[in-house]
């Protein structure tokens, strides 16, 4: 019996979301592989470029533009001129209507740990941690757009169709696991951020790359994880996964040497395998309670009501943490947590333009509870060395009001943190201006070019050498940009 490699790729798309999914996308990435040229067999980058510190990251990406000066960058000068009018020394572009008085943070900021980082209220649970992580305060962007700017944070351009850095670091660097993906996205349950997957697709290379999605609160996290009841028995779709499997042993007799077919082979064990480890992954019913407490888990909260229920903030985003932490641990690679969401009022996102209190508040408690103790646990049981923490957001939100409790747009000037395999600790970089502004050096601003180069740098990957020619162009993360960020790593 011969099947042709046109009626093979159809008989895999049609069974798309599924296995059949993931089996063409290693099809496809095998392909694409071989004609970039030859690669190792744990990802293109044989030999690392440098010596690595760090083998995996977690994401945290807050959708909407987190406000730095109502978290991390505290300003006193609002304070002291609350409801004076702004003066910016410069014509101003606001995003809506954005310009109005100077405003102070509606929360409380005090110092923590031994490097004395100013923390908002709201964000207190991370003090516990500043003494291990990097504030970089004078991140900017191109623009105060929600799409572009999320694409430029989240895959290095402002447009669609590039790889997210997840698929970046899982081409460059390949598995580290044979039962679950490299790429995991755990998006916010409630729906997308702007641009939804696509912040975290394969774009031009191999289709293996991509995250693939979990959703740690639904009744079913992964879909078509198995067949579909009523349907497909488990028994018949075993029987199907083994004529796949013979049909394919047979084929590579026929044609000794060509190493695409075992890649498809190794796609088809790898979803049998996720069949039992996925679910083994997701389980949080062994951790201990002391586990739990720490990410929040033991305060289920009520249905959403009118308002954003902290107790059921804290709940969400702790449950995704707790699950990356499992993920990473089993050598997932790139895990990616998602904070927010596209869908209206009441805000289930950053995007504070009527009320940063109403907004901020139960989200960055949440978001603060979750990321401590992934922070902590991950330290307590020695990850913290080579895992890099990387928190992250679009851009950040203006110092003026927008009405009279909210904040409009600012991408020029923002905060993101990171920490783990040898980023500082304790350490604020970049000051922002007096108001939160712009930098306060606006000659030597840090771009999303030049994290991405300093992560993939922890990773043992130089930033100009993993490329990938794409429409004649060699394409890489960083684009023509980036500069290692030597002042924020060890040695």
């Amino acid at each position: 019996m011969h099947i042709s490699s046109h009626s093979r790729r159809h008989f895999l798309q049609q069974s798309a979301w599924g296995f059949g999914s993931l089996a063409l996308a290693a099809m496809l990435a095998d392909e694409q592989r071989a004609q970039a040229g030859p690669s190792g067999a744990n990802g293109i980058v044989q030999p690392l470029h440098v010596p690595p510190r760090a083998k995996r990251v977690v994401q945290l990406f807050m959708a909407g533009g987190a406000s730095p000066v109502d978290l991390f960058d505290h300003k006193p000068a609002l304070e002291k001129h609350h409801g004076e009018v702004s003066d910016f020394g410069e014509p101003v572009e606001a995003f809506q209507n954005g310009l109005g008085p100077w405003m102070k943070s509606p929360f409380a900021f005090r110092p923590y740990g031994e490097c004395g980082k100013m923390l908002s209220e709201v964000v207190a649970p991370l003090g516990a941690c500043v003494d291990d992580m990097t504030f970089v305060h004078n991140m900017v962007g191109k623009t105060g757009v929600h799409s572009q700017a999320t694409y430029l944070q989240a895959t290095g351009f402002q447009l669609p169709g590039f790889p997210g850095m997840g698929a970046w670091i899982a081409y460059g660097l390949g598995s580290m696991n044979d039962n679950l993906p490299t790429f995991v996205v755990l998006p916010d349950h409630r729906g997308f951020a702007s641009n939804g997957p696509k912040n975290w697709a394969s774009g031009f290379l191999p289709a293996s790359t991509q995250g693939t999605m979990v959703f740690p609160q639904r009744a079913n996290p992964i879909e078509d994880l198995r067949p579909a009841p009523g349907y497909v028995t488990a028994a018949a779709d075993s029987d199907g996964l083994d004529l796949l499997q013979r049909l394919n042993r047979r084929h590579e007799e026929q044609r000794p040497g060509d190493t695409r077919l075992e890649a498809r082979i190794r796609s088809y064990e790898l979803a049998a395998k996720m069949q039992l480890s996925a679910p083994e992954a997701l389980d949080l019913s062994r951790e201990p309670e002391h586990i739990l407490k720490m990410y929040g888990l033991d305060r289920p909260g009520a249905t959403y009501s009118s308002e954003i229920n902290i107790p059921e903030e804290t709940e969400y985003f702790g449950r995704k943490c707790l699950i990356a932490r499992r993920l990473l641990e089993r050598g997932v690679r790139f895990v990616q947590v998602w904070s927010g969401n596209d869908n209206g009022f009441p805000r289930r996102n950053w995007d504070s333009h009527e009320d940063i209190n109403r907004d901020h508040r139960p989200l960055a408690m949440g978001m603060a509870t979750g990321a401590a103790a992934l922070i902590q646990d991950l330290k307590q049981r020695g990850l913290l060395d080579d895992t890099i923490v990387l928190w992250t957001t679009e851009f950040g939100r203006m110092p003026s009001t927008q009405g009279s409790l909210g904040r409009d747009h600012n991408p020029y000037v923002f905060t993101n943190w990171v920490c783990g395999a040898g980023f500082k600790g304790g350490l604020s970089y970049g000051p922002s201006d007096e108001w939160g502004y712009k930098p306060l050096d606006r000659n030597h601003p840090t771009e999303v070019y030049d994290l991405h180069a300093t992560i993939l740098h922890q990773l043992g990957i130089d930033h100009e050498k993993l490329t990938f020619r794409a429409d004649g162009i060699d394409r890489r993360l960083t684009d023509v940009h980036g500069h290692l960020l030597h002042d924020l790593i060890d040695g």
